[in-house]
């Protein structure tokens, strides 16, 4: 799975500006709770931060401290990494690790993370570098509108056309042309057909070719944007950009590692765990990797790793690779009172997203604390009698909560919905009663 990440947190100034309590500041506003995983990944990226500031020769040497986080699913160890980079505006790439393991791997599989990671960064640079180019972009879109709409006279050659009447057309045409301009900014000639050089990609052998195509002038703009932008976006600059920052400041993000631990007992038609482990272990290690873009290199790109280890622990991994994940931090499993801080706490809190969805209706819904207080104890007591499943439980329990609701929304009559303990227990006590019901259900 790839997360692309393209805006920063609010208010977040210059990373310098940041230390490692301000950080893990910044990571509370989205993640409840495990202090220890934050102040490390806190730790690394102001270590991070201190190297760029050291000679050249010596920040070479230093290397990136790798983290292995260890907890159970749904705690919040992909959030926190994924949160990190957005501060940062880092390219950011999650990789499950099990999927190496799978019929018909091949070693060199393995380096697609680094380049999946370079694909990340150039799509991030390329859109700075469009937002940087839009307001020319959409410039040079509306001359050339105009231009279809209204072409430009051809130089007269007529006998008897003299310097005063060639000013006079000139004078008029200019006219004609501010009055369309007008009226293609507000929207009146959306609807109006022109013909437009579209670029054809099925011949990549022999150069792009054009045909002229008939579309509204609303679609027409849009396209000639997208055109224009790409005509002014320098993509060999955006290219040693992409490199860079992916080598300098990319995170990859390594989950399941844990299922890659430990030495096969048998055999099977998956490939060996421990080669996983070895094939992996010289992108962690630092090493080059052949891309589209060139040679990129992985010496500071830094890696989080993470897994329950339910069944294998982190000194099952070859000596080689615990080597290279020198910081090890544990998740904790999330209690009641967690539950309804992550529902209450967080700028995206599920409350906040389930109020705002229903209110695009028109309906005006609120929660009673006694509500919250049950949807966290139900939830964590199908954790407990079933597959625990962290928060991502929640989102199972407020869908059940809010069926009715969601369902009956834009036909309820009683537009002000308030949600307190005696519904939530009426929405959800036979279900959690049954738990053979309840595995398929919550």
């Amino acid at each position: 799975m790839v997360f692309y990440l393209p805006e920063t947190i609010e208010n977040a100034t210059t990373l310098d500006d940041l230390s490692p309590r301000q950080i893990v500041t910044e990571l509370d506003k989205y993640v409840v709770g495990q202090a220890a995983a934050k102040r490390s990944v806190a730790v690394a990226l102001r270590n991070r931060m201190r190297r760029q500031k050291l000679a050249e020769e010596l920040a070479e040497e230093i290397l990136p401290k790798n983290i292995i986080m260890i907890g159970p699913t749904g705690v919040g160890k992909t959030e926190i990494a994924r949160r990190l980079a957005r501060l940062t505006n880092s390219p950011f790439l999650k990789v499950e690790a099990s999927r190496f393991t799978e019929v018909g791997y091949v070693g060199r599989d393995v380096e697609s993370m680094v380049r999946d990671l370079v694909e990340i960064s150039i799509d991030m640079v390329r859109e700075e570098k469009v937002e940087e180019v839009a307001e020319k972009a959409e410039q040079n879109a509306e001359e050339r509108i105009l231009d279809l709409l209204l072409p430009p006279p051809s130089p007269s050659t007529r006998p008897g056309t003299d310097e005063s009447e060639r000013a006079v057309a000139n004078e008029n045409f200019q006219r004609t042309r501010e009055k369309l301009r007008a009226q293609l900014r507000e929207g009146k000639l959306d609807e109006r057909q022109v013909e437009v050089d579209v670029r054809e990609k099925s011949f990549p052998l022999f150069g792009q070719r054009s045909k002229k195509r008939k579309m509204r002038v609303s679609e027409a703009v849009e396209y000639i944007i997208q055109e224009e932008e790409s005509r002014l976006v320098d993509m060999d600059q955006v290219t040693r950009i992409a490199v860079s920052r992916a080598e300098q400041s990319g995170i990859i993000f390594i989950d399941e590692i844990d299922k890659i631990a430990g030495r096969e007992r048998g055999t099977g038609p998956d490939v060996s765990r421990e080669g996983v482990q070895r094939d992996i272990l010289p992108i962690v290690e630092g090493t080059t990797v052949n891309t589209r873009y060139g040679m990129v290199r992985t010496d500071h790109i830094l890696f989080i790793a993470a897994g329950a280890f339910h069944v294998s622990k982190p000194s099952d991994l070859i000596p080689e690779l615990q080597g290279r994940f020198p910081i090890r931090v544990e998740l904790h499993s999330l209690t009641v009172e967690d539950f309804i801080r992550i529902l209450k706490e967080p700028k995206s809190a599920l409350v906040k997203q389930y109020t705002a969805l229903l209110e695009t209706e028109g309906i005006k819904l609120s929660f009673n604390d006694d509500a919250l207080e049950e949807i966290a104890r139900f939830s964590a007591v199908v954790n407990e009698q079933t597959e625990n499943i962290g928060a991502r439980r929640l989102h199972t329990i407020m869908e059940k909560v809010l069926d009715e609701i969601s369902f009956d929304g834009p036909d309820l009559k009683k537009k002000t919905v308030r949600i307190d303990a005696g519904y939530v227990q009426k929405q959800l006590a036979e279900i959690v009663k049954n738990q053979d019901l309840s595995r398929y259900i919550l």
